[in-house]
């Protein structure tokens, strides 16, 4: 959850880092804080609350320079979000810092064992025992990459460990189990992060650390071990975005800017992958055809945005394979003992590539012997390095915490594994799967037909700073539109801090139908014209508005059955029905960013929120 910032270089270590924690603030904004390497020894601070506050410190109370530092924004597990818990946390003598990403499981027992030796405590998190561990090592080899991998081998969990010590003024050293960290390679300096935003400004170039790695930086050198101190292969990369891809570009919120950069960022996920006569290349993923013709079962794994993505793929999949698919939550999958075997294949969708759920999941599935299918959006995170395939979104940074563009490019990732694996098994083109060539025509126009979309939401916006006042809306849908109505539910619910759930339109009269009462906002998405649920849904329109209800309508362009019980009208344009969800999505992530906003709240950066979730 939290970000980290590590520099060795020639350059002010301070303002380095203090930028490169402004980039990563949306993993996590409870407290932060740095510690630099001086002449005189380490001189840190930190503070409660935004990254703000800690500048506001620095200001009134500026640190020595420095060369060397280490940096850190905190989403609080062990511990309130306290100045006291907040990182770097130094060992007894001040010599040893340390910021920490994820959760160290025994940690009570080492604090014991910790404490039986004499050392105290300063926090109540679980990342201090790190701090004295590592200069007790430090204390018996003189080596602080070896003392890192001394500490590493001794701690149960999933962690990210960044940490300098004073007597070796030129050294920051990194490991990481389970959670991301990332080395980034200037002239004549090098970084360590969370996440390549952080130092994007000042290199594309990259170097991805594995499972139980531990890196050393120093003036012109990056050496990079296992925990046992063998040499480890590494891969170096270039980021294919740079620092302005990461700005807000004159956008009031981030989360504004990637609700506009949608239409782009659909294009970049099909770029490369449909021509312009419809054929359709994805070798990139490495499964072979008769691998996917040997399939059975397909099962998708996700968390949270994510997961509503995965619930449109299962109608796309089924419906272009023919092959059974199930969604699940990625938090729960392991703990059902689900049937799964090396005829299964396993699609793990993630923005991040770290979310430790679905880590965990498709960690169970390819011991269970299944295929692993990564959909993401950052290249060389866990997630996909794990698994058997991948399929990149190329959605570019997304920095606010609520996902938008990262959904929609979900989305299409999935409409393409299904194609592909419909193609491989001669199924796509059947008469039950309806007009492939139509879909792949209109998925190359989609770019387009959400620019239109994104250019008229300025009722959506009027309509939802109407509702500021309101304490609970409902959302309904049939078929892909019920995703869709899980969706903005969730958008709601991060942003604005409103109850807001969403419904299949058809339980409406097995229980949600009492929730409604006068002028309560509900928000219907209506399927085409032509689908054989429109009818239906339009009947539910006309079940709530009679008691009451105020019915807030996302119809296509033409659709004149809704316009006498639509309170609220959004048209949104015409496309084939398996795309709807495209459409019909952006809207709902307008309005949710709007009424946030006329509620006070903020968008970027809701509260209790983080962007990657790292931790179980």
């Amino acid at each position: 959850m939290c970000g980290i910032v590590g520099y060795v270089g020639r350059a002010s270590a301070a303002s380095v880092i203090i930028s490169g924690l402004k980039r990563l603030e949306y993993r996590g904004y409870d407290s932060s804080g740095l510690a630099v390497l001086t002449d005189g020894g380490l001189a840190t601070a930190k503070s409660a609350g935004k990254l703000a506050n800690l500048e506001d410190l620095l200001r009134q109370r500026p640190l020595p320079g420095g060369s060397t530092a280490i940096g850190h924004t905190r989403w609080a597990t062990h511990g309130g979000p306290t100045s006291a818990n907040a990182h770097p946390h130094l060992d007894n003598a001040k010599r040893v810092a340390v910021v920490h990403n994820g959760i160290i499981e025994n940690f009570a027992a080492l604090r014991a064992e910790l404490a039986e030796r004499g050392h105290e405590m300063a926090s109540e998190t679980d990342t201090e025992v790190v701090a004295h561990l590592l200069a007790e090592h430090f204390a018996a080899t003189g080596d602080l990459a070896e003392a890192m991998r001394g500490v590493c081998r001794r701690l149960d969990g999933a962690f990210t460990l960044v940490a300098v010590h004073a007597d070796v003024p030129d050294t920051v050293v990194g490991a990481r189990r389970d959670s991301p960290l990332v080395v980034g390679v200037g002239e004549g300096e090098y970084f360590l992060a969370s996440d390549v935003a952080a130092f994007i400004a000042h290199t594309r170039e990259a170097i991805e650390l594995g499972q139980d790695q531990v890196v050393e930086l120093r003036p012109g050198s990056v050496t990079v071990t296992d925990v046992h101190g063998e040499p480890a292969e590494v891969r170096p990369y270039t980021v294919d975005w740079d620092v302005s891809a990461a700005e807000k570009g004159g956008y009031d919120q981030f989360m504004l800017k990637e609700i506009a950069e949608q239409p782009k960022a659909v294009a970049d996920t099909l770029r490369g992958r449909i021509d312009a006569e419809g054929n359709l290349t994805l070798d990139e993923i490495g499964l072979a055809a008769h691998v996917l013709r040997e399939v059975d079962k397909i099962i998708v794994v996700a968390c949270g945005t994510a997961f509503h993505a995965g619930l449109i793929a299962r109608y796309a999949i089924e419906r272009w394979t023919r092959v059974p698919c199930e969604v699940e939550l990625a938090s729960e999958f392991r703990y059902r003992h689900p049937i799964v075997d090396s005829r299964s294949l396993v699609v793990a969708i993630s923005q991040s590539g770290e979310t430790m759920d679905t880590l965990m999941a498709l960690r169970h599935a390819r011991e269970a012997g299944a295929k692993v299918l990564a959909i993401c959006n950052t290249n060389g995170s866990t997630i996909p390095r794990e698994s058997d395939a991948v399929l990149y979104t190329h959605a570019g940074p997304e920095v606010a915490v609520a996902s938008t563009k990262a959904f929609l490019t979900q989305v299409v990732a999935c409409y393409l594994v299904a194609l592909h694996m419909g193609q491989a098994r001669g199924t796509a083109d059947t008469a039950w799967s309806g007009d492939v060539a139509t879909v792949k025509r209109e998925l190359l126009g989609m770019d387009k037909l959400l620019s239109q979309v994104v250019e008229a939401m300025e009722p959506v916006r009027e309509l939802a700073r109407s509702l500021r006042d309101k304490n609970t809306v409902l959302f309904l849908g049939r078929h892909l539109g019920y995703p869709v109505a899980l969706e903005g539910a969730l958008k709601l619910k991060e942003l604005a801090y409103m109850h807001a759930e969403g419904f299949a339109a058809g339980e409406l009269k097995h229980g949600p139908i009492a929730l409604i009462e006068q002028d309560l906002p509900v928000v219907v998405i209506v399927p085409r014209e032509d689908s054989p649920l429109h009818d239906k849904i339009v009947s539910n329109i006309q079940e709530i508005r009679a008691r009451g209800a105020r019915t807030i309508v996302v119809a296509e362009d033409g659709d004149k059955a809704v316009v006498p019980y639509a309170d609220h009208l959004i048209r949104t344009p015409r496309t084939h029905s398996m795309l709807q969800p495209l459409i019909a999505t952006v809207p709902l992530q307008v309005f949710a960013c709007e009424l946030a906003t006329a509620r006070g709240n903020e968008v970027d950066q809701p509260r209790n929120l983080a962007k990657s979730v790292t931790v179980e």
